[in-house]
């Protein structure tokens, strides 16, 4: 059995906001939709968002980094929000691995959102209903869209490549290397629900370049230093008004 899921790179992510925004613009059109957003501009807004984008700061001033961790329905491989629905609506597909709601069955009792340890299922408060991450499964297979463009909504808006999509149970699918050539880890497994969506740790960037790759020869910077012969003209230079006057 093959297990769609979601691979996010955290040391690419500079938390744009695109795979919100374009998974709510793709989402709220189609099957799952429409997604709610009421009182959008009053004290107390209330929406309804498949994915969402948490920044935090991690460590001590003054060695601290801003961490973006983008955060949906991680497609457990043993979901604890199915079997504590009372009406079977919350179910898990047996040919690739996604877990959805069925909305005809869903009477919105917020008890799979109770068993989820990730907080990321939501009430739709507009249609009473429970919504979460489809993996955009309207969009992977569909006939009317070219193979390339077959992949979540928030997959093909990322401008840093941060989201990789595909079969976690292939091993040698784009995902199944990713993790495991650079300790691609599930969030809390300690809750034994066995996440399929995984994220690459953040990795510190050391740039080799030599002190004398800092100043080229050729730098304006270096230019407008250098000494120039008692009988030439003052230079002209975009900071000083005084040689652009009559």
């Amino acid at each position: 059995m093959s297990q769609l899921a979601l691979v996010i790179d955290l040391n690419v992510c500079v938390g744009c906001q695109a795979c919100v925004t374009s998974c709510k613009s793709w989402n709220t059109s189609g099957s799952a939709g429409a997604l709610a957003d009421l009182r959008p501009y009053d004290e107390d807004p209330a929406g309804t968002f498949f994915n969402r984008v948490q920044t935090f700061e991690v460590g001590e001033f003054p060695d601290t980094q801003t961490v973006h961790f983008p955060k949906s329905c991680l497609h457990c491989e043993d979901p604890p929000c199915v079997p504590v629905c009372p009406t079977g609506a919350s179910y898990k597909r047996a040919s690739d691995g996604i877990v959805l709601i069925d909305y005809d069955k869903c009477i919105g009792c917020g008890y799979c959102a109770w068993a989820c340890p990730y907080g990321v299922r939501e009430l739709d408060e507009k249609r009473q209903v429970m919504t979460k991450c489809t993996l955009c499964v309207d969009r992977i297979y569909s006939e009317a869209l070219p193979q390339q463009d077959r992949r979540p909504a928030c997959v093909m808006a990322c401008p840093t490549n941060a989201r990789l999509f595909g079969d976690v149970h292939d091993p040698q699918s784009e995902v199944s290397v990713a993790i495991r050539e650079r300790g691609g880890y599930p969030l809390m497994p300690e809750w034994g629900t066995s996440p399929s969506n995984h994220y690459l740790p953040r990795r510190k960037t050391v740039i080799n370049i030599r002190d004398d790759e800092l100043l080229r020869p050729d730098s304006p910077q270096q230019i407008d230093q250098q000494p120039s012969r008692a009988d030439a003209h003052p230079r002209s230079t975009l900071d000083d008004a005084a040689n652009f006057s009559g």
